[in-house]
């Protein structure tokens, strides 16, 4: 899987003016959440608030293609992860691992969820 590259990324993202809340974020300076008690809590809402109302203003097929740019981005970064974890140049390792994980989270995820005998009386 080949990732788009950073510029091509904001590109495209510019295109459909999702970069407007990425320039009002980098125009002002950020002060340090932990300064004030309740700062990181207002930051964290402001950043929900924003992305709800991004979410709220686009069209369903302009959140499809998010979904499926970041499900693509995140893929990404599980072989970046797997390939770096085994320490090998090699895609189709790579890929296999990232397989092999996620089989392992599929099976935790269903742990108990599917069953061929009763549990045991507590």
């Amino acid at each position: 899987m080949i990732l788009p590259d950073s510029e091509a990324l904001w590109q495209s993202r510019a295109a459909r003016g999702l970069h407007r809340a990425a320039d009002a974020r980098v125009s002002r300076p950020l002060s340090n959440p932990h300064d004030h008690p309740t700062a990181l809590k207002d930051l964290q809402d402001a950043i929900y608030r924003e992305k709800v109302l991004r979410a709220r203003s686009m069209t369903p097929a302009e959140r499809l293609d998010s979904i499926f740019e970041l499900s693509a981005f995140q893929f990404g970064m599980m072989h970046a992860g797997a390939m770096s974890r085994l320490g090998t140049d090699d895609e189709e390792a790579g890929w296999d691992e990232v397989k092999r994980g996620l089989a392992r989270l599929a099976r935790a995820r269903d742990h108990l969820l599917y069953v061929d005998q009763r549990p045991a009386a507590v």
